[in-house]
């Protein structure tokens, strides 16, 4: 059993908070302790919110940020030159290892308790199952719990397909809804977008996806995939992931940043969810999602952070203050619990996981202890609020994962985070 003793403020969901005590016991919150003991942790002068949820990151991309030619360039340029990089290194476990064990690390010391991988960079002759396997080792090693997406980008259809079947045997076997027992990971599938992949690999993908129960996951509509698809197609990227099967609720959308009213509402009728990425589409040229238009229509929206190749932090509550300073500028303004809720509830949601991203009773423990008592915090006086306004660059002093505290003081607990770094630069070395 943990005791959070003495919280400022505690951030239940979007609309409910109190002050005092949370209790979490076997891995979840609870009304009050249900046995005496465990541990009590002094929290006050703290904001406890829920854990947050990363619902779009490129892990591999860690290793390979601020590239020579990746920075304000047209999409057809970068794609060349991380290519080019991702060739150099080489693309393997360990490399997959390294990358995901410091991505990760840079999420939990932020404040990241779940991220989703979505892992695009398979090459030729490649052991698939082998980059899964390492990926979801050093989250776990870790303490975070991951969402891997087996992804596919220009890959052959058939190959991709038999790759995620023989990842789901591989992690997963014999479980149907894609999560394991314990909760710390969950497979999903997800091609790149129809700017890259062919009906036929969003076919057979969901395919897979719908044997397993596996929810599914694509880019869509930044500027360049909408301009790719009206050349290719002659046909917008809405119109296309509809006819491939592609527009469900369990579908889930990043970017959307070229998007008409009448694509919103059929988007919000097909019950899809949506993940914003200011952090990448911004610098990459793509544009702003208009969240406030997609929220009001009934699209729920999580947040992400996407890749290092195109948004070098993987700091989602940074993310989350650029989401709100930039939303009036493509609609009216979104206020900061709004947008806290995005990047814990919302992200949950669209992973299909609503036991994450709120601390209600029975809701997994996953939180974040945010110390607003130092001089960053002064003056302010709506401390929820304060979280995202006040104090760029916030990292939690402590962060729980399934009842475990797993960012103690600001340190790492499971492993050294020295030790990762110098073992993913000594990798990209090679």
């Amino acid at each position: 059993m943990l005791t959070l003793s003495g919280a400022l403020r505690i951030v239940i969901d979007e609309t409910t908070e109190r002050e005092g005590d949370l209790v979490v016991d076997d891995g979840v919150v609870v009304e009050a302790a249900a046995r005496s003991g465990g541990e009590t942790i002094d929290v006050s002068g703290c904001v406890l919110t829920p854990g947050l949820v990363n619902a779009h990151h490129h892990l591999l991309q860690t290793a390979f940020r601020t590239l020579p030619g990746t920075r304000g360039v047209p999409m057809a340029d970068w794609l060349p030159t991380m290519a080019a990089a991702y060739a150099r290194v080489g693309v393997d476990a360990e490399l997959a290892h390294a990358a995901a064990s410091v991505g990760v690390t840079e999420g939990l010391l932020n404040g990241v308790t779940t991220v989703a991988d979505h892992h695009l960079t398979w090459p030729a002759g490649a052991d698939t199952v082998a980059i899964a396997k390492a990926t979801a080792g050093a989250v776990r090693g870790l303490g975070a719990r991951l969402t891997f997406v087996r992804g596919s980008a220009r890959d052959d259809p058939q190959e991709a397909a038999a790759s995620a079947e023989a990842i789901i045997a591989a992690l997963l076997p014999g479980t149907t809804g894609g999560v394991s027992a314990d909760g710390m990971l969950q497979l999903a599938v997800g091609p790149a977008g129809v700017h890259s992949d062919s009906r036929e690999t969003f076919e057979l993908l969901g395919e897979v996806a719908a044997r397993h129960g596996l929810r599914r996951r694509s880019q869509a509509n930044e500027q360049v995939d909408v301009a790719i698809a009206l050349e290719r197609y002659g046909r917008r990227p809405i119109d296309l992931l509809e006819e491939w099967g592609w527009l469900a609720a369990d579908v889930t959308l990043a970017h959307l940043c070229d998007v008409t009213g009448a694509e919103i509402a059929r988007l919000a009728s097909a019950g899809i969810t949506a993940t914003h990425a200011p952090g990448c589409d911004l610098p990459m040229g793509w544009g702003i999602a208009p969240v406030a238009a997609l929220r009001a229509a009934g699209i729920t929206v999580g947040l992400g952070t996407s890749g290092g190749g195109s948004n070098d932090a993987g700091h989602l509550l940074a993310d989350a203050r650029l989401a709100m300073q930039v939303a009036p500028l493509v609609g009216p303004p979104i206020d900061a619990r709004s947008v806290l809720a995005m990047a814990t509830a919302g992200s949950a949601a669209g992973l299909g996981r609503p036991e994450l991203g709120h601390l209600r009773a029975g809701a997994a423990a996953d939180l974040c202890v945010w110390d607003v008592s130092g001089a960053a915090d002064a003056g302010v006086a709506d401390p929820v609020a304060g979280l995202l306004w006040a104090n760029p660059g916030r990292r939690p002093r402590h962060v729980v994962v399934a009842g475990r505290v797993v960012v103690r003081d600001y340190e790492l607990v499971h492993e050294d985070e020295r030790e990762l770094v110098a073992a993913l630069a000594e990798r990209i070395a090679r």
